[in-house]
């Protein structure tokens, strides 16, 4: 059985099962899973059992698939995985049996005892703050949901300008993903994402005070305690 908790940015909306070995998902009537959203391609990407095992492949998707914030083609899938579908987080979870390997139960227990390596988004606060070529009279946006995308006003959670008359920013430019462990940013387009000055192709975890810019418009990220 294939299980997936579907939220769409931070409501959840459903929960989808399957007895089948393969769930196809996409905007389009024909797939098992339809999310019904014009940023999802017709034919977005399909989860599939190979042997004792799941995966994930992109079906040449405009907006991408992602796993756990990474921007994958095809990628293996394990229990709780994080799938991100643009607004949409699929947490993903099978009847297949896990092996745990000894080593790692004994970390996985070592990291729940540890709770100062990770963050509770119930005792923090994560924002971004505008410093420089805000789109509307909105100067700070605070991040509450999984999935926090930048990019084209209207389209986007947080909105951010183009850098030039001829260019527009596209729908979604980056997007904030929470983790357990922190903030991470991810570029979704390239050559218009920087973090602290400098451009990035993968992912970066984000810490207090960084400073991004998504277009023409410069952000602050701000993580605090709420007392």
């Amino acid at each position: 059985m294939i299980k997936l908790m579907i939220k769409y940015e931070s409501s959840f909306i459903k929960e989808f099962k399957t007895e089948n070995n393969s769930v196809s998902i996409g905007r389009k009537s024909g797939n098992d899973l339809i999310l019904d959203n014009p940023t999802v391609s017709g034919n977005h990407c399909k989860i599939y059992k190979a042997g004792d095992s799941y995966f994930i492949e992109d079906l040449n998707s405009t907006n991408g698939t992602f796993v756990n914030s990474k921007r994958v083609i095809k990628s293996g899938i394990k229990e709780n995985d994080v799938i991100t579908i643009v607004k949409y987080s699929i947490i993903f979870s099978s009847d297949a049996q896990k092996t745990e390997d000894p080593k790692e139960k004994d970390e996985n227990i070592i990291m729940e005892k540890t709770q100062s390596k990770y963050l509770d988004p119930q005792k923090t606060k994560a924002s971004l703050e505008i410093i420089e070529n805000p789109v509307d009279s909105n100067i700070e946006y605070e991040i509450k949901a999984v999935s926090t995308y930048i990019g084209k006003l209207g389209k986007a959670n947080i909105p951010a300008k183009s850098s030039s008359i001829f260019s527009s920013i596209p729908e979604l430019a980056a997007v904030i993903t929470f983790r357990p462990d922190g903030y991470y940013l991810t570029p979704l387009k390239e050559g218009i994402v920087k973090h602290n000055g400098d451009d990035i192709k993968d992912k970066v975890i984000l810490k207090n005070d960084d400073v991004l810019i998504v277009g023409a418009t410069r952000f602050k990220f701000t993580l605090k305690k709420i007392q």
